[in-house]
This record gives structure tokens, C-alpha cells and sequence, in this order.
């Protein structure tokens, strides 16, 4: 099963590419895989964080953290990302996100 992988947008922002381009090649390319897998219908490494929000974890460096929500089985919304060390406030940010996605 195909996975629509979208990214949520605000105005000019865009929370997941701008930590995307934060990232070194390494980590981003780690990403990038996971995003591709999750395209497959791969979500692997995931867990709720609550309010309609998930986290899919990536093991490496520091423990990078994609946050995302869902729209039934085949529709998923990229709300931003971050590490385990910045993980309060990435998840408090996406859930943010996500509520905002869901009003408009």
C-alpha cells in the first residue's frame, strides 16, 4: 500500500524542510530513506505522542525524530522534526502543527 507523504505548510513556513536543512548529508539521507520507506507503506520505528500526532524514530547520531499526522491509512502530514535531545518541544511544536492542519 502507497503512502501520500505531504508536508504541512503555514504561510512562508515550512517546519519539516527548514530542520531538513539543518541537518549534515548523512543525517539527511538517513531521512530521506525513511521518508521513502514510509512512501512504500513502511512505517516502521513509530509510536503515538498523542493529539492525532506520531513519531517515527531514526537511529542515528542523536536520535533524529520525524513528526507527522495521518489521514486515514494512506495520507500522511510531515509536521516537522528534531532530535531526542529537543524532543519536548518538537512535539509540542508539531502538535501545534497538526491542530492548525485539521482547521483549515
Amino acid at each position: 500500500m502507497d503512502i501520500a507523504v505531504l508536508e504541512y505548510v503555514s504561510g512562508n513556513k515550512r517546519p519539516f524542510s527548514e530542520w531538513m536543512r539543518t541537518l549534515d548529508t548523512k543525517a539527511a539521507g538517513a531521512v530521506e530513506a525513511r521518508i521513502a520507506r514510509l512512501r512504500a507503506g513502511n512505517l516502521g520505528d513509530w509510536k503515538s505522542v498523542g493529539d492525532g500526532v506520531f513519531e517515527m524514530r531514526i537511529d542515528l547520531g542523536p536520535g533524529y525524530r520525524v513528526y507527522f499526522g495521518r489521514h486515514g491509512r494512506t495520507v500522511v502530514v510531515l509536521l516537522g522534526g528534531g532530535s531526542k535531545r529537543s524532543q519536548s518541544a518538537e512535539i509540542k511544536r508539531a502538535k501545534e502543527n497538526w491542530s492548525d492542519y485539521e482547521k483549515s
